[in-house]
């Protein structure tokens, strides 16, 4: 997803963020209402120990909107200043309900997230 597409689609959202490098964005297992485009910067999401790094333009935090508990499955760190923009969990439900090809970027931010961790020598 480029950056002007996250920027267009999340423009409506009333929650734009800034965090300094190495704040927590979010923390596993914590229960989370929202998702986020990044704008700018980077992000690290820890999982079990591995790390993936999500770049300006990319979306993240979706999974904890997409299943019933709400609990988050990685930790989020702003790896550089970050430039962030918050989608509630309402606002992702419309623009998956009236955006299709949204839906089908955030499938594909999160199959490249997944292959990144399954194949790190790769990335």
């Amino acid at each position: 997803m480029s950056v002007i597409r996250t920027v267009e689609l999340f423009s409506n959202s009333d929650e734009h963020l800034n965090f300094q490098a190495g704040e927590t964005i979010f923390k596993s297992g914590v229960v989370g209402r929202l998702m986020y485009g990044l704008v700018s910067g980077t992000v690290e999401l820890q999982i079990d120990g591995e790390t993936i790094t999500i770049e300006a333009g990319d979306v993240f935090g979706e999974g904890a909107l997409v299943h019933p508990h709400h609990l988050r499955a990685s930790t989020a760190i702003a790896k550089t200043d970050c430039q962030l923009i918050a989608v509630s969990d309402n606002r992702f439900k419309f623009l998956i309900e009236n955006t299709p090809m949204f839906a089908i970027e955030v499938l594909q931010s999160f199959s490249d997230r997944l292959q990144r961790f399954k194949h790190p020598q790769a990335a």
